[in-house]
């Protein structure tokens, strides 16, 4: 499973709320809520908060094991 724990300890450090990323980068909310989630996103909104954040991928999302099989 893809988790986004990552990301909200990121945009603590970096000092910039949700509410930062709804207004001044056009993130959009479903967005947001997908995040927030733990849901599917497009890799292009991963792209933006990595550019946003200044950070690597790894400051953003994490895979966790689980029993998904296929």
């Amino acid at each position: 499973m893809i988790t986004y724990d990552k990301l909200w300890e990121t945009l603590n450090k970096k000092g910039i709320s949700q509410n930062t990323l709804l207004r001044d980068y056009n993130l959009s909310k479903g967005q947001l809520d997908r995040l927030r989630n733990n849901k599917v996103v497009y890799t292009a909104t991963i792209d933006k908060l990595c550019n946003v954040l200044e950070c690597n991928i790894d400051d953003v999302m994490e895979h966790v094991p689980d029993d998904n099989t296929f």
